[in-house]
């Protein structure tokens, strides 16, 4: 198969969808944590969630474009700074999956999807319990992408909490071990197993490659 420009505008919007969500490969399958003014706590799903820097150690993730559709989780974001990214475990994936359907504003999607909010003193934004790796989030600032009118929200992480045992000595974590799925598009899952692990490299210990036929 080969798609060009053209032929990518002329699939149906569905089949384009799926192809241009699926095409960069396995995502992480994260769930974003907040809470409303009206103390509602929110749970969504994103693939979007991005490393942009370890010192300060930030993260992003795309929101798409407000306009008429309510975004509970950017909203709630905007109106008290904190939020959580949790890691989607294999064993709850479809509870996970199911918070992306547009629930209103004063439904919990925990309550409706069979998962846990928790919390930490002080900071205000639910944890997903049933996760192994959590993360608590400051915001930081938005930037608007023109060209589709999504958003790339950008905060800064106060917080990591996960078992001590998925991390190795140089801080490495094991997100098989962890048991945390990833997902393709919208709607598929999968299990992350670790194949290998290289070291840092250096331009002297480049090996001599065979070319791959």
């Amino acid at each position: 198969m080969h798609l060009t420009k053209e032929d990518i505008k002329s699939l149906d919007k569905a089949k384009r969808l799926n192809i241009i969500n699926s095409i960069t490969g396995i995502k992480p399958a994260n769930l974003i944590g907040t809470v409303s003014e009206d103390n509602v706590a929110n749970v969504a799903i994103f693939s979007s969630v991005i490393h942009l820097g370890s010192n300060p150690a930030l993260l992003g993730f795309i929101v798409r474009p407000t306009g008429e559709v309510p975004r509970n989780t950017y909203e709630n974001i905007l109106a008290n700074g904190n939020y959580t990214i949790n890691h989607v475990n294999e064993s709850f994936v479809k509870n996970a999956h199911y918070t992306s359907a547009k629930f209103p504003s004063e439904v919990s999607e925990f309550d409706r999807c069979g998962l846990t909010d928790e919390y930490l003193h002080d900071f205000k934004a639910p944890f997903v319990k049933e996760s192994s790796i959590k993360i608590g989030m400051k915001y930081c600032e938005s930037i608007p992408i023109e060209r589709n009118g999504t958003i790339l929200v950008i905060g800064e992480v106060e917080h990591v909490i996960l078992p001590e045992e998925i991390v190795n000595e140089k801080g490495y974590i094991d997100l098989g071990e962890a048991e945390v799925a990833g997902i393709s598009g919208l709607n598929s899952y999968y299990k992350l197993d670790k194949i290998a692990s290289f070291p840092y490299v250096r331009l002297e210990e480049v090996p001599e490659f065979e070319t791959q036929t």
